[in-house]
């Protein structure tokens, strides 16, 4: 099975994102079909957006990840699909992974406060470390969609060049 039959099997279907609220607003630009097109570009274009924003410590993710897409001329589907790395299992590990890199890149002391789950401590602590974590999450943003977009790029590179080797294969089997 090729990447790209295995990826229109698994992304959403077209009219679910062009009917979901928050993305229906983009109106006539759903209709673009290059962000449909699985092509190696748009393709590894649209992971990388979506790794980007996932890394992203801000709510409505999705709709930061399906304007760019569309404003660049990317895959949507992936885009929104690859926006759910970061989800309600995964963020506390990856933010604070953020957090760690942000404190050393901006040499500053990293608090090991107790976690409480209430209002103010959310507020005092985020008051503390949002500058650090900010920059962490922009800095793991960039390397995952730096990484993704490669990964993309790479593996369309190495599955063409085994259908292409294929193919001669049977032509040659055939003569």
């Amino acid at each position: 099975m090729s990447l790209k039959s295995y990826l229109q099997r698994v992304i959403p279907e077209r009219r679910h994102i062009q009917e979901h609220k928050h993305l229906r607003h983009f109106g006539d630009w759903l209709h673009d079909p290059n962000i449909w097109h699985l092509t190696r570009r748009s393709s590894a274009g649209g992971v990388a957006i979506g790794l980007f924003w996932a890394m992203m410590p801000i709510p409505l993710q999705t709709v930061f990840a399906a304007a760019t897409a569309i404003i660049l001329r990317l895959n949507l589907p992936l885009s929104i699909i690859f926006v759910w790395v970061t989800n309600p299992f995964t963020a506390g590990p990856i933010y604070y992974l953020a957090y760690k890199l942000g404190s050393i890149l901006l040499d500053v002391p990293i608090q090991e406060d107790a976690f409480k789950f209430s209002i103010q401590w959310m507020t005092e602590t985020l008051a503390h470390s949002w500058q650090p974590l900010m920059a962490g999450c922009l800095l793991l943003g960039v390397f995952s969609a730096a990484i993704g977009n490669v990964t993309i790029r790479v593996l369309w590179r190495i599955l063409l060049l085994r259908k292409l080797e294929q193919r001669r294969r049977s032509r040659f089997n055939q003569n």
